[in-house]
């Protein structure tokens, strides 16, 4: 299987009515599947920016949240007719909702051509997340069948723990999609690094989506730094650092890439290294000696 995976540099703007975000959304498909995108990959917390859709809670941090969070289902429906109108499989932006507990969690969406819909929530909170915007952690992880392959979703911080990813892969993901959204070049980093570095031990397909540009308006998303990338081992027919492809820094846009699952799944059973098979075998030792050897 091959195909052409569109990864948004996406720009946070004070969209004034819902139908200026439904005719934004709709321009950037409409762009990739004009380039020969078959899915379109949005970053985290992307849908923020509706929240200027309620001037009056827009400048609040938890006003925000919640304008946002009473949307999920209009989002929903949305990316559903969007998915079926353009024939693309859409990772919509992340965006707060609201569970029936009363808990708010930071939920992606991926939705088919029919317009099927599933979802992931993000499982590891970041310090801002936890402890200034009280946003909750989703209990499971999901393995998406399509007709692309077996995909699975690590939003932002997610990515940078592997056995999240290793539990993916090990269930049959054959590509792994980090959304994310990060307000300094040490963020973006980090999780630029740990996608790279998931593709390396799992012999897969990573893809970053980024937010960029500012958005003072905005006391969630107010500045929005980075890169989007598809990463793969550095091994085989792939590049020599595993870079396959990224984008300007800080630049609104698509960036394409054509992802070979065929390429992984050969690398996985012939490369120069066995990374995915051989975890196994690092996890179970070397010991380690109870006691250090003092030199002295």
């Amino acid at each position: 299987m091959s195909f052409i995976l569109a990864t948004a540099q996406y720009p946070i703007d004070p969209v004034s009515t819902w139908d200026d975000y439904v005719r934004k959304l709709n321009g950037w498909l409409e762009h990739a599947v004009r380039e020969g995108a078959s899915l379109a990959m949005f970053p985290e917390y992307g849908a923020m920016e509706l929240a200027a859709l309620d001037p009056g809670s827009s400048s609040d941090l938890s006003g925000s949240l919640q304008a946002v969070a009473s949307l999920a289902p209009r989002i929903d429906e949305l990316h559903a007719d969007l998915a079926r109108k353009h024939g693309v499989y859409i990772l919509g932006s992340s965006a707060p909702v609201r569970l029936e507990d009363g808990r708010i969690v930071n939920r992606s969406r991926l939705v088919g051509p029919s317009g099927r819909l599933g979802w992931q929530d993000k499982c590891v909170m970041t310090r801002f997340e936890r402890e200034t915007w009280g946003i909750s952690a989703g209990d499971r992880l999901t393995i998406f069948e399509t007709g692309l392959g077996r995909i699975g979703v690590l939003i932002c911080y997610d990515v940078e723990f592997p056995m999240l990813a290793r539990r993916l892969c090990e269930a049959g993901a054959d590509l792994l999609l980090a959304p994310s959204c990060t307000d300094t070049l040490q963020g973006y980093w980090r999780v630029r690094l740990a996608c790279q570095a998931r593709a390396l031990e799992n012999q897969r397909h990573v893809a970053q989506s980024v937010t960029v540009g500012e958005a003072l308006w905005s006391p969630a998303v107010d500045v929005n730094r980075g890169a989007a990338g598809i990463f793969g081992p550095p091994d085989g027919d792939f590049p020599d650092d595993g870079v396959c492809m990224v984008g300007a820094m800080d630049q609104p846009g698509w960036i394409f890439g054509r992802i070979d699952l065929q390429m992984t799944q050969r690398l996985q059973r012939q490369g120069a290294v066995l990374n995915f098979r051989d975890w196994s075998e690092a996890e179970k030792g070397p010991l380690l000696t109870p006691v250090e050897q003092m030199l002295v």
